[in-house]
């Protein structure tokens, strides 16, 4: 018995949010099965918990970014941030599999009711900040919003170097940044899978060489560690950066555009594969804080369902390029 065979049955006793990727990527399951469990996200578990909050303005909180009100609560002072409006709950359904008609007229809802926190912007046509606009551009691909203000926004703020930095925008930075540069890279992608407009794919391909420049982990100019974050491995990441979640757009950038795994994600992928603990699983980090709707996965130092799938998909795929 292999240790994927071992760790396979763990896993499929999941969520639908899971389970059908699991099925689907590491149980080699026939469409018929893992589709049906992907029909059942928006009806069962996760996902239908999800989508019982919304509100009747097309909203979850009342808010954008940030439940309504958020700002004159004394959850501001908290650490962290609430994940529970909008942006995040979609962000959540979307990337679990959930079918966009399950939301209904959702981006008409938003279209009319909804406006962000900074400048009071309507919400498809998205704000300053590279993250919030890469989450909105993949789940306006989704939901079918017209959001070609943001098509055209990332190629225009993309940096000298290549990455993206939420800091740039206001005059803090012109240089790249980890977190940002992966999120813009992860929202292009999903724009470009869900629609199959490849205009962003030069932007995209720029911004991946920044990270792969530096190895998904380095710093460019001394070669150093980047920071602590990068194997610090947590599930749901929200915005933050690690190698495996790079290595996790890396695949799904590869297998989209028909290319072998770059030489140079090795060290991420080496990164990874230590962080396997004895039982077989990759145990949960440092839990972002902020209030959520419910608890996704495990706490802290738990062995993870979700990141034990993501570190296993990513090196099944790496270890298979190499075998050929």
């Amino acid at each position: 018995m292999t240790d994927l065979d071992r760790v396979v049955p763990w896993l499929l006793d999941s969520d639908p949010s899971l389970r059908w990727q699991v099925e689907r990527d590491l149980a080699d399951a026939p469409p018929t099965v893992w589709q049906a469990t992907r029909r059942r996200v928006a009806t069962e578990g996760n996902g239908a918990r999800l989508l019982a909050q919304q509100g009747e303005d097309g909203q979850w909180e009342g808010g954008a970014y940030f439940p309504a009100g958020f700002f004159d609560s004394p959850e501001a002072a908290a650490p962290g941030q609430p994940w529970t409006a909008t942006t995040w709950t979609l962000k959540d359904l979307r990337e679990w599999g959930a079918d966009a008609a399950a939301l209904g007229d959702t981006a008409e809802r938003l279209r009319r009711n909804s406006r962000w926190e900074y400048d009071d912007l309507p919400y498809w046509d998205g704000e300053i900040d590279v993250c919030i606009n890469a989450y909105t551009l993949a789940t306006g691909a989704w939901l079918g919003a017209d959001v070609a203000r943001l098509v055209a926004w990332f190629p225009e703020h993309q940096l000298a170097d290549g990455g993206w930095n939420c800091e740039a925008e206001e005059g803090r930075s012109t240089r790249g940044s980890f977190h940002s540069t992966l999120n813009a890279l992860r929202g292009m992608l999903a724009w470009e899978q869900t629609t199959g407009d490849a205009d962003l794919r030069a932007s995209r391909h720029r911004g991946e060489e920044y990270l792969l420049a530096r190895r998904l982990a380095f710093r460019a100019s001394t070669g150093e560690p980047v920071g602590d974050f990068v194997t610090d491995l947590v599930y749901p990441g929200r915005h933050r950066y690690s190698v495996l979640a790079a290595l996790d757009h890396f695949r799904a950038a590869s297998l989209h555009d028909g290319t072998p795994p770059d030489p140079r994600l090795a060290d991420a992928v080496a990164i990874v594969r230590r962080a396997r603990r004895d039982d077989g699983a990759w145990h949960q980090g440092t839990p972002l804080a902020g209030r959520v709707w419910f608890e996704i996965d495990v706490a802290a130092g738990e062995p993870s369902p979700w990141l034990t799938f993501l570190a296993l998909r990513v090196l099944r795929w790496w270890d298979a390029a190499a075998a050929r």
